[in-house]
């Protein structure tokens, strides 16, 4: 039976993984049009930071009167890897791969939340866990056409693989930060963190900005490239937030399996976007890769949920 906390967190959640999917050919089409990946990832970071700001003035003005002191470390830590690192080096890939692969890489960040929790935790998983993560290894080898000596840029697979390891920081930091911190708070000191750390790479004063009045293609429209960025910033303003708020009802192993939705979301908006198409094999190995994280964060989830039953059935003991 569906908790009550489940019921608030999952359509958020999936409502997050929605907005995330569509991001991809938003930012690909201003690369082509001449910023770079990081730049790219600046205005984007900007744009929500701002946005987050005003959202969150009204509770940060009363921290200030409450003299709350907030968890900086682990904020800071937030805004370098979940924020900026997970966008700039996807989209480092998203230059280089199709989006589809390049999320699909990405989203390996819930594989990485399951060996955080079996070594890092030390909580014990089922072997279904187990072979859900081999699972996914072996679809992602199927994406990537090891075979054939990885056909896909050696560069952007890299990148994928960091943005893993980053996402894998937004789901598990994110859990606990926001059962410490109003949410707005969380994301506009998050955003202004990594503005600030990815500012010297992007070089805003060097910025092409003409390049924003430039024309892009999106699903056989054209439209200017600040209007790309300005969906891109909604959208993500949306995931974040979303996403974020449903992490108050959920653990990290659930929203990470439920975010695979944005596999799926991101591949059918570059094919109807971008007229990106993968291959069959690749499709297959997606397949397979979301069929392993399911498994693996299945097994995960009813560990995590058995064990707090346990706890409180203990508690209750006591008393």
């Amino acid at each position: 039976m569906t908790s009550p906390r489940a019921a608030l967190g999952l359509p958020l959640v999936l409502a997050a993984s929605l907005f995330f999917g569509i991001c991809g050919p938003f930012g690909k089409v201003v690369i082509q049009a001449g910023l770079t990946p990081i730049q790219v990832t600046w205005l984007r970071i900007c744009g929500v930071g701002l946005i987050a700001l005003v959202a969150a003035a009204v509770p940060l003005v009363r921290l200030l009167r409450r003299g709350d002191r907030l968890p900086w470390g682990a904020l800071v830590l937030f805004g370098l890897t979940a924020i900026a690192a997970v966008q700039a080096f996807y989209f480092i890939a998203v230059e280089r791969l199709p989006v589809g692969i390049a999320l699909l890489l990405e989203f390996m960040g819930p594989i990485v939340v399951v060996a955080w929790v079996r070594f890092v935790r030390r909580t014990v998983l089922p072997r279904a866990a187990v072979i859900g993560t081999l699972l996914s290894i072996t679809g992602l080898c199927i994406v990537v056409e090891v075979w054939s000596g990885l056909k896909l840029d050696a560069v952007g697979l890299v990148a994928g693989s960091a943005a893993a390891a980053c996402q894998a920081t937004y789901f598990l930091s994110g859990e606990r930060l926001t059962a410490k911190v109003d949410v707005r708070v969380l994301l506009a000191i998050g955003f202004t963190v990594g503005a600030f750390a990815l500012a010297p790479f992007a070089a805003p004063w060097a910025l092409n900005w003409a390049a924003l009045s430039s024309q892009v293609a999106l699903g056989g429209v054209e439209i200017t490239a600040f209007a790309s960025i300005a969906a891109l910033i909604a959208s993500t303003a949306l995931a974040y937030g979303l996403g974020l708020s449903g992490l108050r009802y959920i653990s990290a192993p659930v929203a990470g399996g439920i975010g695979y939705a944005e596999v799926v979301v991101a591949s059918l908006a570059a094919w109807a976007l971008l007229g990106e198409a993968l291959t069959v094999p690749q499709i297959i190995g997606g397949l397979v890769v979301i069929a392993g994280v399911f498994t693996a964060q299945r097994a995960v989830a009813a560990k995590t949920h058995t064990a707090e039953e346990e706890a409180e059935a203990a508690a209750v003991t006591k008393v």
